[in-house]
C-alpha cells in the first residue's frame, strides 16, 4: 500500500490517518510524529515507570533489496512484527551518521551510541546494505565514516542528543569514551577488512 503512494502528498496524508488508527486499535499512543515522513514515536503501556515505553516507527520507501526481516515478538505490547534483523539494523545504523548528515545537514549523537553498541556486543553487520546504499566498497566506506566522525561529531552533539535518553549515571560513565571506542572499532573494522 504505502508503495504506491511514493511521491504522492495525498496518499502519504492516507497513509498516516491508516496507521493512527492501527495504533489507537493497539492501544498505542503518539507521542511525537515527523511531518515530513510517516515516523512516529509511540508510547505504549508499562507496569514499570522506570522501564522504556517508546517504540520507533519508521517508514521508508523503497527500503534497500539487501535488508532482510524477520518476525519479532515484542514482549512489551505483545505482538509479533516484521522487523530489520539485527546485521541489517547494524548496517543500516552505519549508513545512517552519513546519510542523515547529506540529506538534512544534522547529526544524531543516537547514531553513534548505537554504532557503539552494535560493535560492543559483537554483531555483524549486513555488507551488501552498506555496499547498495552508498555505492562504496567497505574499507572506503569505514574510512570515510571514521572521517566525518572524528571531523563532525563532537562532545555538545552526543551530550545534547543522549543526556535526554539514558539515565544519568549510566551517560555519564561513558559520555567521554563513547567517541573515541566508536572511532576504535571502525579502526579495527577496517584494519580487518584490509586482511
Amino acid at each position: 500500500m504505502i508503495k504506491s503512494f511514493i511521491g504522492d502528498q495525498k496518499g502519504l496524508v492516507k497513509v498516516r490517518l491508516e496507521l493512527k488508527k492501527v495504533f489507537e486499535n493497539l492501544g498505542l499512543e503518539i507521542k511525537d510524529a515527523s511531518v515530513k515522513v510517516p515516523q512516529f514515536f509511540l508510547k505504549y503501556p508499562t507496569k514499570n515507570i522506570s522501564n522504556r515505553n517508546t517504540l520507533k516507527i519508521d517508514i521508508n520507501f523503497p527500503p534497500p533489496k539487501a535488508n532482510v526481516y524477520e518476525p519479532i515478538r515484542l514482549v512489551d505490547i505483545d505482538r509479533v512484527v516484521i522487523c530489520q534483523n539485527v546485521s541489517t539494523m547494524f548496517a543500516n545504523k552505519l549508513v545512517a551518521v552519513l546519510d542523515r548528515f547529506e540529506r538534512n545537514n544534522s547529526i544524531a549523537g543516537r547514531d553513534i551510541y548505537d554504532i557503539h553498541h552494535f560493535f560492543m556486543n559483537g554483531y555483524d553487520y549486513n555488507k551488501a546494505v552498506i555496499a547498495e546504499r552508498t555505492g562504496l566498497n567497505l574499507i572506503d566506506f569505514f574510512k570515510k565514516l571514521s572521517d566525518f566522525i572524528s571531523e563532525h561529531v563532537t562532545e555538545t552533539i552526543l551530550n545534547q542528543d543522549l543526556n535526554p535518553l539514558i539515565p544519568y549515571e549510566r551517560f555519564n560513565k561513558f559520555r567521554k569514551v563513547l567517541k573515541k571506542e566508536t572511532l576504535i572499532f571502525l579502526s579495527d573494522e577496517t584494519a580487518r577488512l584490509k586482511i
